[in-house]
């Protein structure tokens, strides 16, 4: 059976501005937010008549090699206690197993780039294994990073990151020979990658990459599969990662521009792949169709989800300020100040400046370093007691319209209910409707 991918691909060669949202999270809220809108997606084309209204019933879940490895990552999960674990939330919400893409990111020695290169390769080549293994169809191989051994005055050596990439995508291959021939995975190369979750520093603007690097990265990378007898491997290699010019981080957000990308879209054109866009998170909606129109048709978002979820729990947890006592509040805001003052490890290289500074982007950064904390099992707890406290009754309409002012639109007109989980997940999907929309 064609990769769900696939059709995407066919479209933009087309012609044709077709896309998909990457949702790159592992956070349950917006799991099943995207999963609900998806499904609202297939209902409206269902209702227009739309001949390819079940190719729109397809979503795209991606875990980084930092979230989910053989270790267990920093979620805790595998990558087949990952794989049951969307799959469980589909199943909860009706979603169709078969329509669900299960993708791994950054895939490579990014975890262990302190290692010697013999035994960080050696662990991703373990964890590419374990990833195919556990159902993973889309695959970025991402061996950009010098390691421990490498020389630390040069960037990695383009040559040297392809011949990683192949020897990851042989292992890829080799977990495929016990899963028969329906494992054929879908493969993402490329090495102008952003940082994974955005910048760590301010940026006035980031170098859209060239073609003839683009071009380059594709000849050289070929090169090495077919040495490693990859010939049918590279034929299942669909996207390229490219910096298209947008990036985002603490305080700013760099808006696409097509001018600049002009060339690199026109590139697309002349070869058998689209574009893999990171960092997309808090472009514009025009924005977002403009890349996907340019090629870019794999759009990876993840911390401007959780973001929206953190602004739709802080309007909440103001109303319960308003209603309820202090000492039977969830105080779930202090609660995660709390946390994370205790346990920096996650946000205290990312956030620059003085006490107030920092104590602020711990809250509102569009990094949104907070959502490593929202696991916390005191943070869950808050959560647990916001949550019942606000279901006790209607949210007051005042209130609603004071803190979730489009939250309080929907609700009057019908389209959400009046509850703490339908002003969530609306709040959520408010940001995935514009990706919806984006592509196509």
């Amino acid at each position: 059976m064609s990769h769900l991918l696939d059709e995407i691909v066919r479209a933009q060669k087309r012609g044709e501005a077709r896309g998909i949202a990457s949702i790159c999270s592992a956070h349950p809220w917006v799991l099943k937010a995207a999963i609900q809108e998806t499904l609202k997606v297939f209902a409206k084309r269902l209702r227009r008549g739309t001949e390819e209204a079940e190719t729109f019933r397809v979503l795209l879940v991606e875990s980084t090699c930092n979230q989910v490895n053989q270790f267990g990552g920093y979620t805790g999960m595998t990558p087949a206690a990952f794989v049951a674990y969307v799959r469980g939330l589909a199943a909860e919400n009706d979603f169709p197993a078969g329509r669900l893409i299960l993708g791994g990111d950054h895939l490579g020695p990014n975890v262990w780039q302190n290692e010697p290169a013999a035994s960080a390769m050696q662990k991703s080549a373990d964890m590419l294994r374990t990833y195919v293994q556990a159902g993973y169809t889309k695959i970025h191989l991402d061996a950009s990073m010098k390691l421990g051994d490498d020389d630390p005055s040069r960037p990695l050596d383009l040559e040297l990151a392809a011949r990683r990439a192949a020897f990851l995508a042989k292992a890829a291959e080799s977990a495929c020979l016990d899963l028969g021939p329906d494992c054929k995975p879908r493969y993402v190369i490329g090495t102008e990658v952003p940082i994974p979750g955005g910048a760590t520093a301010h940026e006035d603007g980031v170098s859209v990459t060239k073609v003839e690097d683009a071009r380059r990265t594709l000849e050289v990378t070929r090169a090495a599969f077919l040495r490693e007898g990859l010939e049918t491997a590279w034929e299942r290699v669909i996207a390229l990662v490219v910096q298209p010019g947008v990036e985002f981080g603490d305080d700013f957000v760099l808006d696409y521009n097509p001018e600049a990308a002009r060339e690199l879209a026109r590139f697309s054109e002349t070869t058998s792949l689209v574009y893999e866009a990171h960092s997309t998170d808090y472009q514009t909606r025009d924005n977002l169709r403009a890349l996907v129109r340019d090629h870019f048709a794999i759009l990876k978002v993840g911390p401007a989800l959780t973001f929206a979820f953190r602004e739709a729990v802080f309007a909440l947890a103001m109303m319960e300020n308003e209603l309820f006592h202090a000492e039977t509040r969830s105080n779930i805001v202090e609660t995660l100040e709390n946390v994370m003052t205790r346990q920096p490890e996650h946000w205290q290289k990312y956030y620059r400046g003085d006490k107030d500074i920092q104590r602020l982007a711990r809250k509102f950064s569009r990094s949104d370093r907070l959502r490593y904390y929202w696991g916390s099992p005191q943070v869950q707890i808050a959560l647990g007691r916001l949550l019942h406290n606000l279901a006790e009754k209607p949210l007051p309409l005042t209130l609603v319209s004071q803190y979730a002012p489009v939250q309080w639109e929907r609700i009057c007109a019908g389209q959400i209910n009046n509850t703490p989980e339908a002003v969530i997940l609306d709040k959520v999907n408010s940001v995935l409707e514009e990706y919806a929309c984006a592509c196509g």
